[in-house]
């Protein structure tokens, strides 16, 4: 019983801390960087507020050390799954019941939690889980993060408040009613804020959730239960479950209780889940809800009056920060023939003077790709694109495993504006560059615009408002996210809604009200004040 109009704060994006030498906060997170690499932990399944364990042990390594072993987890199996479900059935009892002020309590004491006490534990674990620099940890595990547990109770709110008119001696109300059932959160190695972001924009509209996090980023992962528990969750409205492989999703997906997908990862996954939810359609109480955010093939296109300096700062930054690992990072990128002298001038100077390393070290730009599968699969990118007649490697172009999973910054250069490396996800710090000639700016959009099966981001470059025009309305559809004069990566929580279509995915949009309104079911509510009392209408007299 509400007694009442409680108002959720307004929400703001996060400062992002420098990091800067000298500074506090670096002296501070490079204390903790130390200490959790020195701490080996053991990681347990979370089945309704309890740890469980299993037989099946595995190691959480150091991508840019993969010799050091920073963690063991315990790997869930069917069973576990089966009783996670059980838990989150039970949870849903209360937790469905339970007054959106008091859940929304939950989410804001979990965002000033990682905003003060927890900021250095998130980022350090970011840091040596998945090798992210100092300043990319801080935008992911504690901006961003901070900002979706913010920001989603803010949208929540706003998704409550729509409310239908009403007419004359009636009163119409919509509630928004949770999904009866689960769902089922699968979330990625590469951002701990999507990690968190899929399990709580579920749990924040009144919904209970199977977490499966990738087993690649299972250290931060593990904190990020733990601080949401410290936060007060009630056992079983999360449950988090490592584990790897098809087995274990195809068999949550014949649950009949499945009402919902939270996915991020690669397409081909996503596309199986889609078919394996249609084959068990007869299945289910309810028609899932499917929501994937995959792949992406990100373009920049630059038009001869565009800033030089600009479009290579943000060809670095957008192409290599955090590897490329990014679903967004720029891969492609289609040159004017008049600028390319002067662009190939500063990419060959300054890409070279990019440290690659241990980010423990914070003069590093970068680290280490997650593992060895990707590993392989980029330097295998690389070494054909060596080989083949219509490429070169710019800069660049050298891999080192011996220690981490290390692949320099390259660059590759093609006269075919279809090659490979223009159209399939590398997932790496790698970008091939497709020269065009000046006058031919209308056609190549055109092939831009159809080279790739993804629409996630793209940009135009140009101070030619006409130019800016043209390729606003010819790259409509292949982008969710559009960006004019900067780089194409790095959408912020309440400013960029992101998410893309094509084989990018269902384009839901986290970090605005759109996803949220896919977690709730509505129910329309009438209530008439004085109802008639004899069935005849007017028009029945004589």
């Amino acid at each position: 019983m509400l007694f009442g109009n409680f108002k959720i704060p307004q929400p703001y994006n996060e400062p992002i801390k420098s990091y800067a030498p000298g500074s506090k906060e670096r002296e501070s997170l490079q204390k903790k960087y130390q200490e959790l690499k020195q701490e080996k932990i053991e990681i347990p399944i979370v089945i309704d507020g309890k740890e469980c364990h299993s037989q099946d042990i595995r190691e959480v390594k150091c991508p840019h050390d993969h010799q050091h072993v920073l963690a063991t987890f315990h790997h869930a199996s069917t069973q576990d799954a089966q009783k996670a479900i059980d838990s989150c059935l039970e949870a849903r009892k209360k937790w469905a019941r339970t007054p959106f002020h008091h859940r929304a309590s939950i989410f804001l004491k979990a965002a000033e939690l990682i905003a003060t006490k927890h900021r250095d534990l998130i980022n350090a674990a970011t840091m040596l889980g998945q090798s992210k620099t100092c300043y990319q940890a801080e935008i992911d595990a504690a901006c961003e993060f901070i900002d979706f547990l913010r920001f989603n109770v803010k949208y929540a709110e706003q998704v409550y408040q729509d409310q239908p008119i009403s007419s004359k001696g009636i009163w119409n109300c919509v509630e928004y009613r949770p999904l009866e059932g689960f769902i089922l959160s699968i979330t990625p190695f590469n951002f701990t804020a999507i990690a968190g972001n899929l399990c709580i924009a579920p749990a924040i509209m009144g919904n209970v959730v199977l977490w499966k996090p990738s087993p690649k980023s299972m250290f931060s992962s593990h904190f990020v239960m733990k601080i949401l528990q410290e936060a007060g969750l009630p056992k079983g409205v999360i449950n988090m479950l490592p584990a790897d492989g098809a087995e274990f999703v195809q068999e949550v997906l014949k649950n009949r209780h499945l009402s919902g997908i939270h996915f991020t990862g690669s397409t081909h996954v996503f596309r199986s889940i889609w078919k394996a939810v249609g084959n068990n359609i007869d299945v289910y109480d309810n028609y899932p809800r499917i929501v994937g955010e995959t792949g992406g093939k990100d373009f920049m296109f630059v038009h001869q009056s565009a800033n030089t300096e600009a479009v290579a700062t943000a060809i670095i930054r957008g192409a290599f920060e955090f590897q490329g690992q990014k679903c967004s990072a720029a891969s492609r990128a289609y040159i004017p023939e008049s600028m390319w002298p002067q662009l190939k001038d500063i990419l060959t100077t300054e890409i070279p003077t990019i440290k690659v390393g241990d980010v423990g070290d914070f003069s590093n730009f970068m680290g280490a790709v997650i593992d060895d599968i990707s590993y392989n699969k980029i330097s295998s990118y690389i070494d054909r694109a060596k080989k083949a007649e219509d490429c070169e490697i710019l800069v660049g172009g050298n891999c080192d495993n011996s220690k981490g999973y290390f692949v320099e910054p390259t660059v590759i250069v093609t006269k075919n504006a279809h090659y490979e490396t223009m159209t399939q996800e590398i997932f790496g710090p790698v970008i091939t560059i497709y020269i065009y000639a000046d006058e031919k700016y209308e056609e190549t959009l055109e092939i831009c615009g159809s080279t790739s099966e993804y629409a996630l981001t793209g940009g135009i470059f140009s101070s030619d408002i006409y130019a800016v025009q043209t390729a606003y309305e010819n790259l409509r559809d292949s982008a969710g996210n559009f960006y004019i004069n900067d780089k194409v990566t790095g959408a912020v929580v309440g400013q960029q809604p992101f998410g893309g279509s094509r084989g990018s995915g269902t384009n839901d949009k986290a970090g605005s009200y759109l996803n949220l309104v896919r977690w709730v079911s509505p129910r329309s509510i009438k209530q008439a004040f004085c109802p008639p009392t004899d069935y005849r209408y007017p028009f029945l007299g004589n």
